[in-house]
């Protein structure tokens, strides 16, 4: 390991412009602070930009708090995960940084029985513990939609008094924020009850494979996987169907023009066929639309329920390629033959039956959990969160019909326990019938908090902080995130212009073609058929672009990442993890992406 280090985050050089007090954007605990510097000092610190990669506000920093939590609460207190406790989190300038807690190697083997224990239950009653959890996510979204934020009336009506309620809207209002907030948190449990289980069964599997066939590929155990449906995939399925009825149903040229929601309304609406069309949209949008064309965790991330100019555009998409005679489907039989192959030739290689049991047990847990690794993304982070965001909203209307904003989109600027005090002093005030001080002290207060954000979104946050370990060991940031001692070594060398582009080698192939950068959502409609997609990360909703694309290059995410299962999926060569790729390529860069060796070149 090389001897240098990367910054202490209490010498970063901080974003232009005036930022002082800045830090009262997040909860004190999040924030690096003096009476824990030694302890920040001496760890190591990265940043996530795979799931927060733009500068956060109050609201957006409040989801990163409660999935944190809650992922290490189920790693520590829950099932006892032998090397692996939480992951500490801090917010710099508006950019979160993780820093995993490994656990004392003299206490690990006393940690495996509590494991087995009680993941050992989860295993054996997977499908049934699933489908409960299927009922309590979409229970939890309901009681989202249920969440009453309707502004105080001028006078109660008159069933609360003949009711004998004696309690007011006042009141009603104040609990529903409470419940809020609670569901949220709720949520985030639920969304790690099995994550961190569906982790620890594949890498119990690939830690067998690695003892057993000591020089086999990543890549190769990752691919023993594949071919498993998802209802992650659902979505963009949707939408190929939606292409295919609207070739059938002679209704192609509709979307020739997919910003022109209203245009294609009103020619759906003309005929019995585009009725019809429109029907089977509507019984797919409901709930496979709830689908954020970014990772969800983000207030300004547009679904597509709300903005149907977006899966329009893929819908047209889709119409061009089966009208040109491309078929559009997912190669499934191929990657579950070639994934078969695999199977079949590592099985051979086990010299007894007990090895080969083992194996095939190890790998059949594996393909169990697997779906859940993908599916909860969907139900969490694009159904929960599109409703979350949908409702918080909502709220927001009412702090800007009582003048404490002036859009109602600013709600995101309050922390979640000053949304406490701003409610009390719309209820005071309301009740009192008196001006309330909301009003003269929060506006300039948002609009500094805008250009904090404005501020941070400007700069360009380190990779990571601290003090890198000899040798990372703790397998979730390997796997889920791809940072490895070989990627922390890339980053501190980060200055050497000349050095090649390498990373995880996540989907298999080999191909050519000019470069497409894509850093937000925003970019995708830029794609062109045989592009290389290179984006800082890749999201779900970004599926409709995989038929177009000849590969596959992100610049964080290791074998478990969504980058990386979608192209093993679909069949496109991907590496990940580069650290760099999106500094290093540009626009129209002819490369070369080979997804078995890891490695990206730029021809020309």
């Amino acid at each position: 390991m090389t001897d240098r280090r990367f910054p202490s985050p209490f010498e970063v050089e901080p974003p232009e412009g005036d930022i002082d007090g800045w830090e009262e954007l997040y909860p004190y605990s999040v924030t690096f602070s003096e009476g824990r510097r030694e302890y920040e000092e001496a760890r190591f610190w990265f940043q996530d930009s795979m799931h927060w990669g733009w500068a956060m506000t109050p609201w957006d920093s409040a989801h990163l708090e409660y999935a944190i939590a809650s992922l290490s609460q189920f790693n520590s207190r829950h099932y006892r995960i032998p090397p692996a406790d939480g992951i500490d989190f801090r917010v710099l300038y508006g950019y979160p940084y993780f820093s995993p807690v490994g656990v004392d190697p003299e206490k690990i083997e006393a940690r495996v029985p509590e494991f087995m224990e009680r993941a050992g239950h989860y295993f054996m009653n997977w499908d049934d513990l699933y489908a409960n959890w299927l009922v309590k996510v979409k229970e939890n979204i309901d009681a989202i939609d249920a969440i009453d934020f309707s502004p105080l009336p001028e006078m109660e009506d008159l069933e609360v008094i003949t009711s004998g309620r004696g309690i007011g809207t006042g009141w009603d209002i104040q609990q529903q924020y409470h419940q809020f907030k609670d569901l949220c948190l709720k949520v985030w449990q639920y969304h790690f009850e099995f994550l961190n289980l569906g982790y620890a069964a594949y890498l119990d599997y690939f830690g067998f494979c690695k003892q057993a066939w000591p020089t086999i590929p990543d890549l190769a155990i990752a691919r023993m996987v594949a071919g498993v449906e998802v209802d992650l995939f659902k979505p963009n399925e949707k939408l190929k169907d939606l292409a295919h009825l609207a070739v059938d149903s002679g209704l192609a040229r509709v979307f020739d023009s997919p910003d022109d929601v209203a245009g294609i309304a009103a020619a759906l609406g003309s005929s019995d066929k585009g009725k019809a069309w429109q029907a089977a949209w509507d019984d797919a949008a409901d709930p496979w639309f709830n689908f954020s064309s970014g990772t969800g965790f983000y207030y300004f991330d547009k679904t597509w329920l709300d903005y149907p100019e977006i899966p329009y555009a893929f819908v047209r998409d889709y119409i061009t390629k089966i009208e040109d005679g491309v078929d559009i489907s997912r190669p499934i039989e191929q990657v579950i033959a070639e994934r078969d192959r695999i199977v079949a030739e590592y099985t051979d290689l086990l010299l007894t039956e007990e090895d080969k049991e083992t194996f095939a047990g190890k790998l059949g847990l594996a393909r169990t959990v697997f779906p859940y690794v993908e599916n909860h993304n969907f139900y969490i982070e694009h159904w929960t969160m599109s409703r979350f965001w949908r409702k918080l909203r909502e709220l927001g209307a009412v702090l800007a019909k009582e003048g404490f904003v002036s859009d109602p989109q600013d709600v995101v600027y309050f922390r979640r326990d000053e949304l406490d005090e701003v409610l009390w002093d719309i209820y005071s005030a309301w009740a009192v019938n008196a001006p309330s001080a909301g009003t003269t002290y929060w506006p300039p207060k948002i609009e500094q908090r805008k250009a904090w954000i404005d501020s941070f979104s400007k700069w360009k946050a380190p990779k990571a902080l601290g003090e890198p370990p000899e040798v990372i060991t703790e397998p979730f940031t390997i796997m889920l995130w791809g940072i490895t001692s070989d990627s922390v070594n890339m980053w501190l060398g980060s200055d050497d212009e000349g050095a090649g582009i390498t990373g995880m080698s996540a989907s298999p192939g080999v191909a050519e073609g000019p470069a497409r950068l894509v850093f937000n959502a925003d970019d995708i409609g830029d794609v062109l058929d045989g592009e290389i997609l290179v984006a800082p990360i890749t999201a779900p909703s970004w599926a409709p672009v995989f038929p177009k694309i000849k590969a596959c290059v992100t610049d964080i995410g290791g074998m478990m990442s969504h980058a990386a299962i979608v192209c093993r999926e679909y069949g496109v060569p991907a590496v990940t993890g580069t650290g760099f790729g999106t500094d290093k390529i540009s626009n129209g860069d002819m490369i070369r992406v080979d997804g078995s060796a890891g490695t990206v070149e730029i021809l020309s």
